[in-house]
């Protein structure tokens, strides 16, 4: 499978599971809704979650993204990129994550000012995982 199946799958499915791994080499999983962000399937996240934090530590995961049915889905198996605070310019930042918005909802949002400053204010992280690997039914 490549990059462009992997974009067509995106357009209609958002649905995931993210596999990161703790400091003991366990996997944790957390459910995240998806978009594509610059040739890479993307999310956004809080600073306080796990997924980040493991993220941070080891930037390889992998992402089940799913169709409503679970009977077609695709794995992207890639290295995390992090878009924060501390590595990203303001403006860039506010863009990036309302691309991952509109990307993972299909939607403008009614307000980008306000959502901007709800970004702010929750310290939102965009993630966007490069995929080496992508492989599933589809």
């Amino acid at each position: 499978m490549n990059y462009s199946e992997l974009a067509a799958f995106l357009e209609n499915n958002h649905n995931a599971v993210l596999t990161t791994f703790r400091t003991n080499g366990a996997a944790q999983m957390s459910i995240v809704t998806v978009g594509l962000l610059k040739n890479s399937a993307a999310f956004s996240t809080t600073e306080e979650r796990a997924k980040l934090k493991n993220l941070k530590r080891d930037p390889r995961c992998s992402l089940l993204i799913s169709a409503q049915n679970w009977s077609e889905y695709m794995v992207v198996e890639g290295t995390a990129k992090l878009y924060t605070m501390e590595n990203t310019k303001d403006e860039e930042l506010s863009l990036i994550l309302r691309e991952v918005y509109r990307s993972a909802t299909g939607n403008e949002h009614p307000d980008w000012d306000d959502y901007d400053i709800a970004m702010k204010t929750d310290r939102r992280v965009a993630v966007s995982i490069a995929p080496n690997n992508i492989y599933g039914t589809v």
